[in-house]
């Protein structure tokens, strides 16, 4: 019965740490989106600002010489600058640790040592 008790002990203490890694891994991966929310946000707003202010003040100084010109140009620069962001913001993303991998990887570690002492 001794037995019994310490082995159920062992393993309620390992669930234990595994549920406390894992929350330790939510944290942080909460934090790790709040951050990139904010970094987006800070980015969106300069940048729409940046735009419109630059082709307001090219197609005014345009207006009367090459209007249709400049707007084209600035659709293409925009639409070339849209591409960029979202390939490099694929790659940021590409490059990130999985979610809770810690975690992931202490249950196999635990699961290959119970199958290794049967």
């Amino acid at each position: 019965m001794g037995s019994l008790k310490t082995l159920g002990d062992a393993l309620l203490a390992g669930v234990q740490d595994r549920l406390e890694l894992l929350g330790v891994e939510l944290q942080e991966e909460k934090f790790r989106l709040i951050q990139i929310f904010v970094w987006i946000s800070a980015a969106v707003f300069a940048g729409v600002m940046a735009i419109t202010f630059v082709s307001l003040t090219l197609v005014y100084l345009f207006w009367d010489s090459a209007r249709l010109f400049v707007l084209g140009g600035l659709a293409a620069l925009y639409t070339a600058a849209f591409v960029g962001v979202v390939l490099a913001f694929r790659r940021y993303l590409a490059r990130q640790p999985r979610p809770f991998a810690a975690t992931l990887q202490e249950i196999k570690i635990d699961r290959s040592c119970i199958r290794r002492t049967n």
